[in-house]
């Protein structure tokens, strides 16, 4: 008996330790296959770092679970820069013999812990998801999974749904999803259950759902060969509201069919109370509530481009009441009944019928009701009816900090159609009275008080002409400083007006009481101003019939917020108006760190304020001491080394201006006495005889910055530069160092005039290879030398006095296409030898350039003595011009010196002296000179090809550079999920960038 049991205990050790073993004897195989299958089957990169794979066969016996930590998929361009998966720890579960010994592995389970996924759909439909390669590939490269999973386990996930092609957006938090079933079935059954927080759900511009937390469990029974999914009784939850759904949703084709059915399960009118906004918070549980509700609907029908489903949605609420803990008043008797019903497939005839609305804030009743018949006449029969005490709802709501009163009592009615061809709008009778406010915060020690708001909307006959609204009283006083105002609006059509405004708001004083995040501002605004006129006189521009006057007047203004770091302050600013334009008669300010005065005018500005893509025009002459552009060039204060952005220049401004600055400072440049003219007009700014002392000389430009394509801005300036500084140049322009590279060892000054122009990177550099310009360079006198090109020459040579270079009154013509500096033919003297130069500096550094020199023979030294001796018959002496023709390759600070043809000295003195007629010399310079030509050619092509390819990849850079102000929301959203989800999850996901020092990484 005892050896039976020893054996069997025997056998059991051994298959445990086969069992414990197995993954680690075959692991090398399984990750060998599953890398293989990555690359073939996924075309993204995938990071994982198999030291954080283990292998097991007792999570799920007899499967066997392969488990990563880390794990993550970055896209390929143009989504290189977005994570479309993290995850701090997934789990796949396979089929061990299928791994080990079958052709097709068989995939069974999937299990995510932790992490995010990033769904980004661009513009034009591309999305970061798609990473499966096209079905026309090789079928050797198809993957080889069988997937049989039958279970899908999901917790603490955050999920991010970007659709910019259908201006959708999602973000979810805290998902945790379950599920199982038969996924290798074409049909079969999926218990499922999901949790999450909906942090963001936001559809062409308008937001549906905010910090929701979401519940759901149901069946959905799945017909993969319909592509239909039912959904049998479950139970749903949107914060305390529960609801069941149930129906289906099929995709048979291009079309969705919905046949969907909801209704409310909690028939409290707690539950949909939970869904108010500022309610469910953490005093929600101990809310006091009463009343009952019925909340019940349908979705059914085809949703495609031309249709949508018809749809029936039910609320009623009878007697709702709810109460704050520790406040003494509820609001109550809450009635509610509404029907929002399309019956059609067009969302034009959605109808809206609210026929039961009341309740009482205290001691005070709101009532009301509407019909709107549908989204096309806009037929509508509306009533509000109530009496508010401002006081009352300090003890409703708690509001802390603030204390309120006053009385606001609103009565309105409004019955009929609009239509606006037959210059029809609904009969209305509106009156709203807000008598003897009062607002004091416990920020600050003073109250607005004598608030007061009389207003009344009159038309009772239903003709446009007949509207009038009049809001005969507004205004306030806090402390010492009062504003009041009023205003009349008569005849919809025409709308005719007559309104003034007087008085003065302390702007610090008013952010005391109603707080902005993140924003300073302060000062005091005082305005005495009258307006009368009609929009249709501003329509046909009889700016004579309209009489706007008065002044305004601004004192030590500040503001400051997180989208303008830098500032603004306005010492003082004095305006007055009159019909046709605004008069700025002082304007003293500091824009970030730069004092910047005004003087000019607005002209325009009633249509630019009343009408649609309409131009502001202008005239301003600015002036100041120091203006420091980079300051508003750069994204942020906070980095170490700011990078410059593109300036964005609005459209809608017609404005000419006139400059006087006594320093201005761009990027590395200071420049003094800048004067000039600039006209911003159509989103291009053009400047005029802008003059300014800079790198040591004078600088007069004319041309223009257009930005219009943010992703493609572009410059065109013609320049007259005088005697400006040769090192100077070299030491702060980045274009003189490539294009130029000479210029390091000139010392002297040069003069040009030279029409430039290309391309600016999103640092609002020149993109060295867009670079076209045409010009002549002026040289009066400089001096070159300890340059590697002498150094080259002279080892080549060894010609004499050869260590410095003197130019005078050089005129060097020269052209740039593409970022490629040419220099077309010309004389010079080089030492004291008569010279011919010409070639091309290229935007990648690389030069190639033709000496072409007339040299005497005696300047060669005993060399050429010892050849003139040995040749007989010569009628050579020491005085004849020997041609010499030198090439210069490579880059300026590594070049290459050689003699043309690839002789030697010796050879080029014995050929040059053996000729000895004149001709013969001359054709042995332009053989040179032909063959140089040969090779520059195809230099130029090679670079042209590198210039478009560079400037296409500039422009995909600006066009994500520009894409990151959409990217932003994303980040926005993901802070807010990490910001509401607290502590109920883990950390939160990885930072959208995964690192790339990973082991394994799939580069597909």
């Amino acid at each position: 008996m005892k050896k039976t049991v020893y054996i069997v205990l025997a056998i059991f050790a051994f298959l445990l330790v086969a069992l414990i073993a197995t993954p680690f004897i075959f692991k090398d195989k399984i990750i060998e296959r599953v890398d293989r299958e990555i690359a073939q089957s996924v075309n993204a990169q995938v990071h994982y770092d198999f030291r954080n794979i283990s292998l097991s066969v007792f999570k799920r016996f007899p499967d066997i679970s392969m488990t990563l930590r880390d794990f993550g998929i970055t896209g390929n361009p143009p989504f290189q820069n977005d994570t479309l998966v993290h995850v701090d720890q997934f789990q796949v579960d396979f089929n061990l013999w299928s791994v080990l010994f079958a052709d097709t592995p068989s995939l069974t389970g999937i299990h995510l812990d932790g992490g995010s996924i990033y769904v980004k759909v661009l513009e034009d439909g591309r999305a970061n998801y798609d990473i499966t390669y096209p079905s026309q590939v090789e079928e050797t490269s198809e993957s080889n999974f069988e997937i049989g999973v039958d279970l899908i386990e999901v917790n603490n996930l955050t999920f991010i749904y970007d659709d910019r092609e259908l201006d959708y957006f999602m973000a979810l938090g805290n998902v945790q999803l379950a599920g199982k079933g038969n996924f290798t079935a074409d049909v079969y059954q999926l218990p499922l259950k999901m949790e999450a927080l909906i942090a963001d759900i936001t559809y062409e511009g308008t937001n549906y759902l905010r910090n929701k937390d979401f519940k759901g469990n149901t069946t959905v029974d799945v017909d993969m060969g319909n592509m239909k999914f039912a959904f049998s009784d479950g139970d749903f939850s949107l914060n305390d509201f529960l609801f069941d759904l149930y129906g289906f949703v099929a995709m048979p084709a291009s079309d969705i069919e919905f046949d969907l059915n909801f209704e409310g399960k909690d028939n409290s009118f707690r539950s949909i109370l939970s869904l108010v906004p500022g309610i469910y918070s953490e005093s929600f549980a101990g809310l006091k509530t009463s009343g009952t509700m019925d909340f019940n609907g349908f979705f059914r029908g085809i949703y495609n481009d031309s249709s949508f489903p018809a749809f029936d949605i039910n609320l009623n609420v009878v007697d709702g009441m709810f109460q704050y803990p520790d406040l003494p008043r509820p609001v109550s008797d809450v009635q509610l009944a509404m029907q929002v019903v399309n019956t059609t497939d067009n969302l034009d005839f959605t109808k809206v019928n609210i026929p039961t609305f009341s309740l009482n804030f205290g001691s005070n009743p709101i009532s009301g009701n509407l019909l709107l018949e549908n989204l096309v006449t806009y037929d509508i029969d509306g009533r509000l009816v109530g009496k508010l005490n401002l006081e009352e709802l300090t003890s409703i709501f708690p509001i802390d900090g603030m204390a309120l009163r006053g009385m606001l009592d609103v009565n309105a009615t409004a019955k009929g159609r609009y239509d606006s061809i037959n210059n029809m709008i609904p009969a209305i009778n509106a009156k709203m009275l807000l008598s003897n406010g009062y607002i004091k915060s416990s920020e600050y020690p003073a109250p607005i008080e004598n608030l007061n708001v009389s207003a009344n909307i009159i038309n009772s006959s239903g003709k446009m002409a007949d509207f009038l609204m009049d809001l005969s009283n507004f205004g306030f006083e806090l402390e010492d400083e009062a504003i009041s105002g009023n205003l009349k609006v008569a005849d919809f059509d025409l709308l005719k007006w007559d309104g003034a405004v007087k008085g003065t708001i302390d702007l610090g004083k008013m952010m005391a009481i109603f707080p902005m995040e993140n924003t300073i501002m302060e000062g005091k605004i005082s305005a005495d101003l009258n307006t009368k006129g009609s929009y249709k006189d501003v329509e046909l521009e009889r700016f004579d019939r309209l009489d706007t006057r008065g002044e305004m007047s601004v004192e030590q203004f500040y503001f400051t917020s997180y989208d303008l770091p830098q500032g603004i302050r306005i010492n003082e600013a004095k305006a007055d108006f009159t019909p046709s334009r605004i008069n700025l008669t002082k304007f003293d300010s500091r824009v970030g760190e730069s004092p910047l005065t005004a003087t000019g005018f607005l002209s325009n500005y009633m249509n630019f304020f009343l009408k649609e893509n309409e131009t502001l025009k202008g005239q301003l002459a600015l002036q100041s001491n120091r203006f420091n552009v980079n300051q508003w060039m750069t994204e942020s204060e906070s980095t170490e080394e700011n990078s410059l952005t593109v300036i964005e220049l609005p459209t809608n401004i017609d404005f000419t201006m006139s400059v006087d600055a006594a320093e201005v400072i761009y990027d590395n440049l200071n420049l003094k006495q800048v004067k000039g003219n600039m006209t911003l007009k159509e989103g291009v700014l053009s400047f005029r005889e802008a003059s300014m002392a800079a790198l040591g000389g004078q600088l007069v430009m004319n041309g223009s910055y257009d930005p219009r394509d943010l992703t493609a801005p572009k410059f065109d300036f013609n320049f007259n530069v005088i005697d400006l500084s040769i090192a100077e140049a070299f030491d702060k322009l980045n274009t003189v160092k490539v294009l130029a590279p000479v210029a390091e060892h000139l010392t002297g000054k040069f003069s040009t005039k030279l029409d430039f122009s290309g391309l600016l990177g999103q640092d609002m550099m020149p993109i060295l290879s867009s670079l076209d310009g045409k010009g002549v360079v002026r040289v009066l006198e400089a001096a070159f030398q300890n340059s590697p090109l002498i150094q080259g020459v002279t080892s080549l040579t060894r010609l004499n006095d050869t260590n410095t270079l003197q130019f005078r009154n050089l005129n060097l013509p020269i052209e740039i296409e593409d970022g490629m500096l040419s220099l077309k033919p010309v004389d010079l003297r080089l030492w004291d030898y008569q010279a011919n130069v010409q070639g091309s500096t290229g935007f990648d550094g690389s030069i190639n350039y033709l000496v072409n020199m007339q040299v005497p023979v005696g300047r060669f030294g005993a060399q050429a003595n010892n050849l003139l001796a040995t040749i007989s018959g010569t009628e050579a002496t020491t005085s004849t011009l020997i041609p010499v023709a030198i090439t210069l390759g490579g880059t300026y600070g590594s070049p290459k010196v050689g003699l043309a043809g690839g002789n030697s000295i010796e050879s080029l003195l014995t050929n040059a002296l053996r000729s000895r007629v004149s001709s013969e010399r001359e054709n042995l310079q332009a053989r040179a000179t032909e063959q140089f030509k040969a090779t520059e050619d195809s230099i130029k092509s090679e670079l042209k090809t590198r210039a478009e390819a560079l400037q296409d990849s500039a422009k995909r850079e600006a066009e994500k550079k520009v894409s990151e102000t959409k990217d932003r929301a994303v980040e926005e959203a993901k802070n807010v999920l990490k910001g509401v989800l607290g502590n109920r999850v883990r950390p939160a996901a990885k930072p959208d960038t995964v690192k790339r020092d990973t082991t394994n990484s799939g580069n597909n």
